[in-house]
């Protein structure tokens, strides 16, 4: 894994406590999970540099039973090369996607993000993968835990067109691709979509 072990048990503490205080009817216990919540964004902040009455107030946002975040990707591909966006955010390439939307399924999700940010209409053919963001290799320190789900897609209009979060949209080779946005994508995601692009029968991909 390439997280640091106190943003994993920041990770955790933040969750026992969120989940605690969903739950629990006793204000001792209350008490015990919102310092433990304290505890939580104090060692963040500690791990992090960041402000931890910030954090803690993010923190204090999430209600109920704690879960992963779910990202979409799309991987769609023109003549063997796959789509890919340059993020205004730090000037790198990705897959088009982006946090999933309520009231609207993943699929749906994946289809709205690849219009907003390449331009391109799509329909979602496959899901290639379901991937822990930990396990992956990513370069982050995202709070919260991660679960990303990779969609086979094919383009059925539309043209290229950057949006107010890409700046460019473009085409790359297996054997080519660009400086990635290490936070997002990684060089074995975006391989292995071509695997299956390649290969439609192969089984999603999960951990």
């Amino acid at each position: 894994m390439s997280e640091p072990t106190w943003l994993m048990i920041a990770r955790e503490l933040q969750a026992i406590a969120q989940t605690g205080l969903a739950y629990t009817d006793n204000g001792f216990d209350r008490e015990r999970y919102e310092r433990v919540r304290e505890l939580a964004a104090s060692l963040m902040a500690e791990g992090s540099g960041a402000d931890r009455e910030r954090i803690l107030e993010l923190f204090r946002q999430d209600l109920g039973y704690a879960t992963p975040k779910i990202d979409v990707r799309g991987a769609a591909f023109v003549d063997g090369r796959i789509l890919m966006v340059r993020e205004v955010s730090d000037g790198l390439w990705t897959l088009p996607g982006g946090w999933a939307d309520v009231n609207q399924s993943a699929a749906e999700c994946v289809v709205r993000e690849l219009e907003e940010e390449s331009g391109f209409n799509v329909s979602a053919l496959k899901l290639a993968a379901i991937w822990d963001y930990r396990k992956q290799g990513h370069v982050s320190r995202h709070p919260a835990s991660i679960y990303k789900m990779f969609f086979i897609c094919q383009i059925t209009g539309g043209v290229a067109r950057p949006s107010n979060e890409t700046s460019e949209v473009s085409f790359f080779a297996r054997d080519a691709l660009p400086p990635l946005s290490p936070g997002r994508v990684t060089v074995a995601q975006v391989r292995r979509m071509f695997d299956h692009a390649q290969r439609p029968d192969s089984p999603t991909d999960f951990e």
